[in-house]
């Protein structure tokens, strides 16, 4: 589906259901648990940051001439902390009230959660970073195929998702507001709905294995224990043929 045809359908449209937490975003996400983890919560953007470009600089990737969109990027933290980075860098979300204050990013509204606002094979690198537990079941496969869809052959497609066999994680989620209604999925479940939208799985990465002070000196452990289901969350790789 074209840009073209997306623009045509009616824009009026039920709320989002982030635009009710927009104004207590950041009080709704606070969590003692989740704070002796991270303090601020900063470090969980910056581990996504360099996890990603670890993988693209590995990939051979030039980032300063790729193209990348954040799909679900609600406020574009990720977005503000690694744009410079690419050549272009946009995002999109059902949220009007979330990306609203996504200042100075490119982000636009999304009509339905398996529709993308963007044309055919626009972009390089695709990310999805928490967004798939927030999708009902039934539609996840939709969303990836509309993923492989604005994704240009040989684009990367990464998805990165909390790991529900992680039992602090199990514990923050069903105690945060903002998931009350998130259903968690595993990487092997997002393994195979990369592969039915058409993609090859090049990569699945468990990470926020140690808190942020342990990290700073453990790092080479938690690279090392990468590829089993310790980590609070995982990121699938992806490619589209």
């Amino acid at each position: 589906m074209t840009q073209t045809a997306l623009k045509e359908r009616p824009l009026s449209r039920p709320p989002a259901e982030f635009d009710s937490y927009v104004e207590a975003y950041p009080e709704l996400l606070r969590d003692p648990v989740r704070e002796r983890f991270a303090p601020g919560g900063r470090f969980f953007i910056e581990r996504k940051r360099l996890l990603l470009k670890a993988f693209l600089q590995g990939a051979g990737v030039a980032m300063q001439r790729a193209r990348w969109l954040d799909i679900g990027c609600g406020r574009g933290d990720l977005l503000a902390a690694s744009q410079s980075e690419f050549r272009y860098a946009a995002g999109c979300d059902l949220s009007a009230g979330m990306i609203a204050g996504a200042k100075g990013l490119d982000v636009r509204l999304q009509n339905a959660p398996d529709q993308l606002p963007f044309d055919d094979g626009s972009f390089d690198l695709l990310t999805a970073v928490c967004v798939y537990h927030h999708v009902d079941v039934e539609v996840r496969a939709r969303l990836t195929t509309e993923a492989a869809r604005v994704l240009r052959p040989g684009g990367i497609f990464c998805v990165m998702e909390h790991n529900p066999f992680n039992p602090v994680t199990r514990f923050i989620v069903r105690r945060s507001p903002v998931d009350a209604n998130a259903e968690l999925l595993s990487a092997g479940e997002v393994r195979r709905l990369v592969r039915v939208a058409g993609m090859q799985v090049l990569r699945t990465q468990y990470f926020l294995l140690f808190p942020e002070f342990v990290y700073q000196r453990l790092a080479w452990l938690e690279a090392g224990l990468s590829g089993l289901p310790l980590g609070g969350q995982y990121a699938v790789f992806g490619s589209r043929p």
